[in-house]
């Protein structure tokens, strides 16, 4: 039903309005008691051999929305209502920010893939925390808050740009995510580079331990899948010697050739980040040489090309204690995360392994 809806409906309209209308509705639902129950009860059933214990966290499960598409904080109860297992909003900048001008978002739907240059829109990290301090909760979930540099902050500043955002955003995270690998903020990547990462997420530990004594704030890096596989490696050393609670695996990629695209050429070279099915090998192969180098010391995160069970399968066997999705949501519709849910549990039934814990890094352990 919801691909019918898709092909003659949202398929038709701008993606971005699309988005924002399909956004209006799950909010709305989630604000009316009964339906969001019923809504839950037909979307969200727990499957207790799913359950998850990551970043010292409790979760229903592995599964989770990617950043992106709840920017501001909005509809964290909708999208557990959905069936996500945990909700990692923005990303969100120190200063409130338009992003880049429309068109911004692009759907390559033979490919089921996006493009974005969205750059960041966003109100700004004192408007969403001051939005998460007033909430009340509907559904317990796990919330995440992915933060990044304001565009406008020059690179040499950037620091104090996310140490900003960590203040006022840490006590309101189950967990907080530096981002440095959109490709839509000019000169954000090269923040991955080591001899920057390392100042970097270190004033944001220190950051985080300042607004939050009462308990530790995980704090994790998403990393790019253009990195050479050095640059994987260094990035996983460092998050060793620093001792990161984990890395997520991988943001969006500026590649265009060796995907297997069949979109039209022109929709191909528009500027952005790509996501979706086209991303799944390489953000695979970045998670199995993460897994290889750091094992089972800090957690790992799989996203990118997660369109079913058995795409998040792999990304548990690779080395995955959580995955998440978010291009797929588009395609697939509100059933996605109850289908991916019960091919997991299917998968887990049928395999070697008492739990999902079990499970996370085997085929990496069997290869090594």
């Amino acid at each position: 039903m919801y691909k019918t809806f898709f092909k003659l409906v949202f398929s038709r309209m701008d993606p971005e309005q699309a988005h924002h209308l399909a956004f209006r509705w799950i909010r709305l639902a989630a604000r009316v008691p009964v339906l969001r129950t019923f809504a839950a009860a037909a979307l969200a059933p727990r499957h207790k051999e799913l359950r998850t214990e990551a970043l010292g966290l409790r979760m229903h499960g592995p599964f989770g929305l990617a950043a992106g598409f709840d920017k501001n904080a909005v509809a964290i109860d909708g999208m557990a209502m959905l069936g996500f297992d945990h909700v990692e909003i923005g990303t969100v900048t120190g200063e409130p920010q338009p992003g880049n001008p429309r068109k911004r978002l692009f759907r390559l739907v033979d490919d089921r893939a996006l493009i974005n240059r969205m750059g960041f829109n966003n109100d700004g990290s004192l408007t969403v925390a001051a939005r998460l301090a007033s909430r009340t909760p509907a559904f317990r979930t796990v919330v995440g808050v992915n933060i990044g540099k304001t565009k406008v902050v020059p690179e040499e500043d950037a620091v104090a740009d996310y140490v900003k955002s960590a203040e006022r955003l840490a006590p309101h995270a189950d967990y907080l995510v530096v981002n440095v690998s959109s490709p839509n903020t000019p000169g954000l990547r090269n923040l991955q580079a080591t001899e920057a990462l390392r100042p970097l997420l270190r004033a944001v530990r220190e950051a985080a331990d300042r607004a939050v004594t009462a308990r530790r704030v995980p704090l994790l890096v998403k990393i790019a899948p253009d990195l050479a596989d050095e640059d994987v490696d260094a990035v996983a050393d460092l998050a060793v010697e620093l001792g990161l609670d984990g890395i997520i695996a991988t943001n969006t990629t500026i590649a265009r050739e060796g995907l297997g695209l069949t979109s039209s050429p022109a929709l191909v070279r528009e500027t952005g980040g790509l996501s979706g099915a086209p991303l799944k090998a390489r953000s695979l192969e970045v998670l199995r040489r993460l897994y290889a180098r750091v094992g089972d010391r800090i957690t790992l995160v799989g996203v990118g090309g997660v369109e079913t069970a058995e795409d998040a399968w792999q990304r548990i066997l690779a080395g995955a204690t959580l995955v998440q999705g978010y291009s797929a949501f588009i395609y697939e519709g509100p059933f996605y995360a109850r289908h991916l849910h019960k091919g997991l549990a299917a998968r887990l039934r049928q395999s070697p392994y008492a739990t999902l814990a079990d499970a996370v890094g085997a085929d990496v352990r069997k290869s090594g």
